[in-house]
């Protein structure tokens, strides 16, 4: 029999055996299955080491899950339209389609050799017709619903992309936790924004990347792809109306327990809610302005009134002026790299309170859809408006001052931007704190009312690209917009041909078209959707992937969502994530669905790195999962760390990871070999047992928190025993077996080739994959697992701390004494106490406890504990537990033990307690 574990012998076999016994399968009528998501991976062409990570995690766990009796629901597809496949089509001479299935079967093979257990029949690809005409028949939907758009609006515009970017696609200087606010679809889930663009336009995927090249400009931006600096322009785009549900969406993350809390706090962040008031400034040559603002108790240091570049009173100055109007577009067309720009109108507006004439400017710092697209510009207490007034000679007058007099005063050089105390410059108000001013100023003035605003803007999803879904719309000179017909779709990609720009603009066979309503001439719109419309429902498809009627079969997903356990990076805490709650919801108002909220539990994961940096081909730092074999990969990437953290490749901690699995494996054969094993029962065999136990019961608990690399401490642990237990004598043959088929079972989650090789070998019944967990032979709650392990390290620690500090060369015999009864109940009556309760007193008049110094003593120890005493076991189980272990020390230090309970009067009873034995070694 071969002693050395060799995955590549066994890989081929054991994948044959899944696939005949079809066991990653879930059944359509299956009840409430678990499902447990990856995020689907952008089609780059091959796994890395993120990509690993990401779904060992949820492939150790779905495998966990069916381990326990669930029936599992654990899909796989691709996230297959975007921009780096159209570049690399370019870049190739080749067309997108091709590229894109030729890394898909090179990313399905890498999955398959990795062991990863999907259910393949429930496959998806986002690029295939049969899924985007769902696409094209939700986005008809929502527009019929009101909840998709087409307007002009100013937009950022990357001139290297030639497309149009939402705002969370352009990267700034500015430090921000909002960490996937480039990502344009699910490529690269497990990258930091710090290295996206970087790593998902390096080489083949992006030919023409500037990535880390091109300078970071702290207000306009550059473009998360490819570095350029973004420009703006206005243009007729296509939104999706996820304003209608920042309330929502933003209340609702209050909701979400199982997710993380950065995530949410990034979600609230950018949801940006926001509660203050909306105030009217008369223009006398407009009408009135209304503008919402946080802070209504610094409204007398107003000295300027700005509007954004698209607001009507700058398009209406712009339509009587043609000088202004110059000015004006090249506020618009601008990247905005100064924020103090501005232009201004000639206007003026009435201050509320003051009746003062304020100057109002055009402002590109000003956004035209977050709250009205109008601000008080309050110099003295707001950092842009500082610089905007200091730039443009504007008065700057301080209204609200440090509460603290050891503050720097409010006229300093720097704006004093929180809230503070009124000054005798607002009037009536001074002295008030801001918060009471205002209250008292809403209640006073008829021109402010209560409103709350959000940051949140509607999703821009329009892209000038051709390898994106088609949005299914014609335009028609007499009808207008019309949406194409349900029986129309889907309105497939025409055949890609090499142009600058978008492809789609030049297939003019393919954009000339009837119009639906009319017949008349009309044109296709030539725009593409945002990817991330692909992954906001993909999830759903899973449920039924082949349904001709339907995007998804509505009564399943009834059933069957939300998604127990979803998985990837936080770089997608933003876009992705939010974009799916919004679907959800949208969808449960539109009656295709319920559940309004699609995920249960989220799972971020870290990132690899190496030498300190992030694994990544732009680093020239990756290592292919192959070089070390699929199972050792897993293994460690799953050991190294908890799955949030980030963690460093070492070769020194993979071979920790193979030697692992070697020794598993070579437990296993040596037993299979063995001539000799015992049928009489000895103490240690009871220590073996309860170890089992202890480790079936300690790494389900780290299985079910997904601390994937604590669980494989328990194995590492167990496996170390077992080797001690069989080097020390004959082992038993029901206690050792059952010992190595749970190590099997334990670590067949982790490294499944291994799991069922071992559990083969073992000739155990079935397959490991669809085992049931390993049963313990003895109950107990956690806290009593932890502490009989704890007894047992401690004592054995303690025992090695002597003979290291005494200097003994070769202890003879260890004695280890286990404390009286009344210590215990005294420890019992300790830890039971409450906060203010007399432990002492308590301990002193229980009639358990004799009345001697002694006990008056260890009473006083017990109270200076207070409330941090651990459980502990009882002194019977103790004495059990110790006698049980005594093998250990013989085996370490060739020493006789003894173990036996403290007697009154025996000099060892005072220095034994119920946490540990006093010991005595000669």
């Amino acid at each position: 029999m071969r002693r050395h574990y060799d995955h590549a012998r066994v890989q081929e076999y054991w994948q044959h055996v899944w696939e005949r016994e079809d066991v990653y399968a879930c059944p359509d009528d299956a009840e409430d299955p678990t499902y447990v998501l990856g995020m689907f991976p952008y089609t780059s062409g091959s796994l890395h080491m993120g990509h690993v990570r990401n779904y060992a995690i949820t492939d150790a766990y779905a495998r966990y899950r069916r381990m326990q009796g669930d029936t599992v629901l654990h899909p796989m597809g691709w996230d297959a339209f975007g921009l780096p496949a159209e570049n690399a089509a370019h870049e190739r001479l080749t067309d997108p389609e091709s590229w894109t299935r030729s890394c898909i079967d090179r990313m399905r093979d890498d999955m398959e050799e990795l062991g990863f257990g999907y259910d393949w029949d429930r496959e998806i690809t986002t690029c295939d017709p049969e899924y985007y005409r769902w696409n094209q028949w939700l986005f008809t939907q929502f527009h019929e619903a009101g909840l998709a758009d087409y307007r002009d609006a100013t937009v950022n515009w990357c001139p290297d992309c030639e497309t149009v970017l939402a705002d969370a696609q352009v990267e700034t200087g500015e430090e921000t936790s909002f960490a996937d606010a480039g990502a344009e679809s699910l490529e690269d889930p497990l990258d930091p924004a710090a290295q996206r663009a970087a790593d998902a336009e390096s080489d083949e995927d992006a030919p023409n990347s500037a990535a880390g090249e091109s300078e970071t400009h702290e207000d306009g931006g550059v473009c998360w792809r490819c570095g350029t600096p973004v420009v703006t322009r206005d243009l007729e785009q296509w939104f999706l109306r996820t304003t209608e549900y920042a309330e929502e969406l933003e209340a609702g993350l209050d909701d979400l327990d199982a997710w993380p809390e950065g995530v949410r706090n990034i979600q609230h962040d950018w949801i940006g809610r926001q509660e203050g008031a909306e105030i009217t400034f008369d223009v006398p040559e407009f009408g009135d302005l209304s503008v919402f603002s946080a802070r209504l108790d610094t409204i007398h240091g107003a000295s300027y009134v700005a509007v954004s570049p698209g607001h009507d009173l700058a398009r209406e100055r712009a339509d009587a002026d043609a000088a202004f109007a110059d000015e004006l577009d090249a506020l618009r067309t601008g990247d905005h790299e100064d924020p103090t720009e501005g232009v201004d109108t000639g206007l003026t507006a009435t201050h509320p309170l003051t009746g003062e004439s304020l100057p109002v400017y055009v402002a590109p710092y000003v956004l035209e859809d977050v709250g009205t697209g109008v601000l008080m510009g309050v110099p003295a207490h707001d950092e842009r408006d500082h610089a905007f007034a200091t730039e443009h000679g504007l008065s700057i007058e301080p209204v609200v001052e440090p509460a603290d007099d050891g503050n720097e005063p409010a006229d300093g050089p720097e704006p004093f931007t929180t809230d503070g105390v009124l000054t005798e410059a607002a009037g009536e108000y001074a002295g008030l704190d801001s918060a009471a001013a205002r209250e008292r100023m809403l209640a006073d003035l008829d021109v402010a009312e209560p409103s709350t605003t959000y940051r949140l803007r509607d999703w821009l999803i329009s892209r000038q690209r051709y390898w994106g879904t088609p949005i299914p719309i014609v335009h028609c000179e007499d009808c207008g917009r019309v949406p194409v017909p349900e029986d129309e779709l889907p309105i497939t990609l025409p055949e890609f041909e090499h142009t600058t720009g978008n492809p789609l603009e030049a297939a003019e066979e393919w954009k000339q078209t009837e119009c639906p309503d009319c017949g008349g001439p009309a044109e296709r719109e030539t725009d593409t959707m945002d990817t991330f419309v692909d992954s906001s429902w993909y999830f759903m498809r899973y449920l039924s992937p082949d349904l001709e009627e339907a995007p998804f079969d509505a009564d399943l997903a009834e059933e069957w969502l939300p998604v127990d356990v979803y998985v990837g990076g936080e770089e997608h805490a933003v876009l992705h994530l939010l974009y799916i709650r919004f679907f959800a919801r949208a969808l449960a108002d539109l009656d295709l669905a319920t559940h309004r909220e699609p995920v249960e539990e989220l799972v971020n994961q870290g990132t690899v790195l190496h030498s300190g940096r992030q694994m990544s081909e732009a680093s020239d730092n990756v290592v292919a999962p192959h070089e070390y074999g699929p199972e050792t990969t897993r293994l460690f990437v799953l050991s190294a760390a908890h799955p949030e953290r980030d963690f460093e490749w070492t070769a020194r901690n993979v071979g920790a990871a193979y030697d692992l699995q070697q020794d598993c494996h070579g437990l296993v054969v040596d037993f299979l070999e063995r001539t000799e094993v015992r049928r009489d029962r000895k103490p240690r065999d009871d220590h073996l047992d309860r170890a089992v136990d202890r480790a079936i019961e300690s790494v389900a608990d780290h299985y079910e928190s997904v601390r994937f690399n604590r669980a494989v401490t328990e194995i590492r642990e167990l496996v170390g025993l077992c080797n001690r237990y069989s080097a020390y004598g004959r082992p038993h043959d029901e206690s050792y077996e059952r010992a190595l088929k749970a190590i099997a079972a334990l670590i067949a989650p982790l490294t499944p080739y291994l799991g069922e090789e071992l559990w083969n070998l073992l000739r155990a019944d079935g397959l490991v994959v669809e085992a049931d967990w390993p049963e313990t032979n003895t109950d107990g709650p956690a806290e009593d697992w932890a502490a009989e392990r704890r007894l047992v390290d401690d004592t054995l620690a303690d025992v090695r701390e002597i003979v290291d500090v005494v200097d003994i060369d070769d202890p003879e015999h260890v004695e280890l004494v286990v404390a009286q009864d009344w210590k215990y109940r005294a420890y019992e009556i300790a830890q039971a106490a409450g906060r203010d309760e007399p432990i002492v007193g308590n301990i002193r008049a229980d009639e358990a406890v004799p009345d001697t110094d002694d006990a008056a003593a260890f009473a006083g120890e017990l109270a200076r504990d207070g409330q941090g005493l651990e459980p502990v076991v009882d002194g019977d189980r103790a004495l059990t537990l110790l006698a049980d272990a005594r093998w250990l020390l013989d085996d370490e230090f060739g020493a006789n033990v003894t173990v036996r309970r403290a007697a009154d009067g025996d000099e060892l009873a005072e220095k034994a307690t119920p946490r540990k034995p006093a010991i005595h070694v000669n």
